[in-house]
């Protein structure tokens, strides 16, 4: 009775000291044509060209494509704003995909199909020189591959429009989607280190108690 009391107290202990570990997918992309109006921002296909898992790069080249559309202009202007970012909707109607093509390593198919979940930010940046390019950020939900339901967020630069601006049309120079595939408990040092001293705590009372 004594040793479960005393297993138990340890375990109500370690719980709180629990953490967690994230795995995560990372893809980056390069051209394809970005169109836009007040209905929304479209990228038809812009090529995969790498593909990694925690930082490190599992596969390079052609390795599929990257898809999206936005809902309606919300707020700003499709030339963007020197105060600020513009918005589109996200939500119902909106998509975005990633597709792979089997090279590399990658899964041959619909790696990620799902939507953005809330405002899409669309940013005019202007460089020291005069010359402006765009950046388009959005957080996004949807199927994994393996039938999961997973979050992450994408971040698209559209190529220098020179000192004009976004005029319905320009191509994506690179583009960074990040998407968390599971969320593992994983102890703590410190939790491991709390249920070894308590273990050897108890089999030194556990010994006295059978020498009394």
């Amino acid at each position: 009775m004594m040793k479960r009391m005393v297993l138990t107290a340890l375990l109500a202990l370690a719980l709180p000291l629990v953490a967690f570990a994230t795995t995560s997918s990372d893809f980056t992309n390069s051209g394809g044509t970005l169109t836009g109006s007040s209905s929304g921002l479209t990228l038809g296909s812009s090529e995969l060209i790498a593909v990694g898992q925690n930082g490190s790069i599992s596969g390079n080249g052609n390795l599929g494509t990257v898809s999206f559309s936005t809902g309606l202009l919300v707020s700003g202007s499709l030339e963007g704003q020197t105060t600020g970012p513009s918005y589109f909707s996200g939500g119902l109607g909106t998509t975005f995909i990633i597709t792979g093509n089997g090279s590399g390593g990658t899964f041959d198919g619909t790696i990620f199909t799902g939507s953005f979940t809330g405002p899409v930010a669309w940013t005019l940046v202007t460089l020291a020189n005069g010359t402006h390019n765009y950046e388009l950020q959005g957080s996004i939900e949807g199927t994994w591959y393996t039938g999961a339901t997973v979050d992450g967020a994408t971040i698209q630069i559209t190529i220098n429009t020179g000192k004009g601006y976004f005029n319905g049309k320009t191509t994506i120079s690179s583009g960074d989607t990040n998407i968390v595939t599971s969320v593992t408990p994983v102890p703590e040092p410190g939790t491991l280190g709390l249920l070894g001293t308590g273990l050897i705590g108890l089999a030194g009372a556990l010994h006295r108690k059978l020498k009394a």
